[in-house]
């Protein structure tokens, strides 16, 4: 005689469905889980890259500040800070006019970049200075056009090196060189050192103060 076959109750196969779909949820949120995380890391990896980026710029634009017979290398009026450059190319006939600014207040400011075309005649040059005051201040479609956006950013600080100190170039421009007996700077000359402070908003990415200091290289002596 042929043994019988038992199967298996509906209680059993109720059990094991259940069973398989616990542990396929409790996979899905797993899986859900490495994806978000996975995101985030991204996420805060993209936005460093950009401050990376940004920051090197940044120094690349003040290694390049050139000073030219009756034309001012630097300018910050609290609310943009505006350079002459060598042209990035190397073109000893030609230079360019750069521009840093914030736009916005708070969690919604953007950290802004401009700069102009190559310029090899002192009325071109003056134009593009001033057009760089101008887009700090009141951008049109066109200077809008050639900005880029950095990275947001609450609040920006800017403070000049000179004389053995720091001072805000705003309300003490000179004062530390005259307070050492030391002839007034020049309006418009680079000083010995820039020191940026940016607040980086709250946020899942990188969040707090940073500041960066950057040295003129054509300094001799102590680095300030």
């Amino acid at each position: 005689m042929r043994p019988s076959l038992r199967g298996f109750t509906l209680i059993e196969l109720l059990v094991a469905i259940s069973v398989m779909a616990l542990m396929a949820l409790l996979s899905w949120r797993g899986i859900e889980g490495m994806s978000r995380a996975q995101s985030q890391l991204q996420s805060r990896a993209d936005d460093a890259l950009s401050l990376q980026v940004g920051l090197a710029q940044w120094r690349t634009d003040l290694d390049a500040l050139i000073s030219l017979p009756g034309t001012p290398a630097l300018d910050w009026d609290g609310r943009v800070l505006r350079l002459t450059r060598c042209h990035p190319l190397g073109d000893p006939a030609n230079v360019q006019v750069v521009a840093w600014t914030l736009r916005g207040n708070g969690t919604q400011g953007e950290w802004l970049r401009w700069q102009s075309q190559a310029l090899s005649q002192r009325a071109d040059w003056s134009a593009a200075w001033s057009r760089a005051q101008t887009w700090g201040q009141t951008p049109s479609a066109e200077d809008r056009a050639q900005e880029i956006k950095v990275r947001a950013l609450s609040q920006w600080q800017i403070f000049f090196h000179r004389g053995g100190a720091w001072s805000n170039p705003l309300s003490s421009e000179g004062a530390a060189a005259s307070a050492g007996n030391a002839p007034p700077p020049a309006p418009g000359s680079p000083p010995d050192g820039i020191r940026l402070v940016l607040d980086l908003p709250a946020g899942p990415s990188l969040s707090g103060k940073l500041t960066l200091d950057w040295v003129n290289p054509t300094l001799t002596g102590a680095a300030p």
